[in-house]
């Protein structure tokens, strides 16, 4: 009898000890697969390509990192291929044919492009201008032979520079520029709106974090796995005279940044420096105190890059006033190396001495 109770509690041990061996299995398994589910969530990828005549820089988090990257690449170089007047056949190229001629259809977002221009323009006394293609072909920045207009040329092709000739009617998608030799160039909003189309494919692609850049404009998307701020780097204008290339970094938890800087586009002659940042008003380049003037706005790249380059036409003053009625933020550098940032501007550290930032 005694053995027999014996040889009873060496089995139940035996399943006991089985039984503890399925169970310890399975807790591994879980754990197995929560980390390789956290691993996917929290991996990094780095990607580079170029579109708008300029990089786009991704930094993507979660899973199907490539995809969501090819993905929003492909958005931004589809958003080209409809306001671009260099592509032929885009909205804008087509409106640009048939100025003077006739209302043509277009894509729903090119008409809220427009749109959106028209209002900056207007707000702003017409120093931007989405009609500025007329002046700004006859500053042929990205030739080699770089030759500034004179005021005779400039003067000539002023007249053909008018948003309010520009129509646009967004709840039928169609647009029209009043007189023929009129044009529009989208150069100032395009890399912004860029940042949009991006954002938008990365909450469709199931990303849980992403940040991009196109051109001088950025977005940011979602969380970074350990929950920090986005860190933006604010470039010094005079990063080629300093040897330093960041001024100073700003964090940002959603939203959009643009910088416009007289130093992003520059070319000599007769040892005058041109930059690229005409005033519409007058055709030539805007010569203030300013050098650079950067804008965040929390939903909308492209307005960030309108206004980035409305408030450099304007001046300090003006400019933070238009900022202001858009419920925008800015931070703007002047040519003393002085900094100043509007009363909501997200955090921001400077990191150069040579610098000051106002009170």
């Amino acid at each position: 009898m005694r053995h027999f109770i014996r040889t009873l509690t060496l089995r139940q041990q035996k399943r006991l000890t089985l039984a503890l061996a399925c169970v310890l299995a399975a807790v591994l398994l879980v754990l197995v697969l929560l980390w390789s589910r956290y691993s996917e969530l929290t991996s990094r990828l780095e990607t580079t390509g170029f579109a708008m005549g300029s990089f786009v820089q991704q930094t993507v988090y979660g899973p199907g990192g490539q995809e969501a990257s090819d993905a929003a690449l492909q958005a931004v170089t589809g958003l080209e291929n409809k306001i671009s007047w260099r592509v032929e056949d885009s909205d804008v190229a087509q409106l640009n044919d048939n100025a003077g001629v006739e209302w043509i259809s277009i894509d729903e977002k090119t008409a809220e492009l427009l749109s959106l221009c028209l209002d900056v323009a207007e707000r702003s006394g017409g120093v931007f201008d989405p009609t500025i293609l007329p002046i700004s072909k006859l500053w042929s920045f990205d030739e080699d032979d770089f030759s500034p207009p004179g005021q005779e040329t400039i003067d000539r092709f002023l007249p053909y520079v008018n948003y309010e000739d520009l129509r646009v009617k967004t709840d039928e998608c169609s647009a029209s520029l009043k007189y023929h030799y009129m044009g529009i160039d989208l150069g100032s909003v395009g890399k912004g709106a860029g940042c949009d189309e991006a954002v938008a494919s990365y909450e469709a692609s199931g990303l849980t974090g992403a940040i991009v850049a196109v051109g001088g404009s950025v977005g940011v998307y979602g969380q970074k796995p350990d929950g920090s701020p986005w860190s933006i780097t604010v470039r010094n204008p005079y990063s080629a005279e300093d040897g330093e290339e960041s001024l100073g970094v700003m964090e940002v938890e959603t939203g959009f940044v643009s910088t416009s800087g007289s130093y992003e586009k520059q070319r000599e002659a007769d040892g005058v420096v041109y930059h690229h940042l005409i005033n519409a008003n007058t055709g030539w380049p805007e010569d203030n105190e300013l050098v650079s003037v950067t804008v965040y706005t929390e939903d909308s790249g492209a307005l960030s890059d309108l206004l980035a380059t409305a408030a450099f036409l304007l001046g300090p003053e003006e400019g933070k006033a238009l900022l202001e009625a858009y419920g925008a933020q800015g931070l703007f550098i002047f040519r003393d190396r002085t900094v100043e940032t509007t009363e909501g501007f997200p955090s921001f550290t400077l990191s150069l001495d040579s610098f000051r930032l106002a009170e």
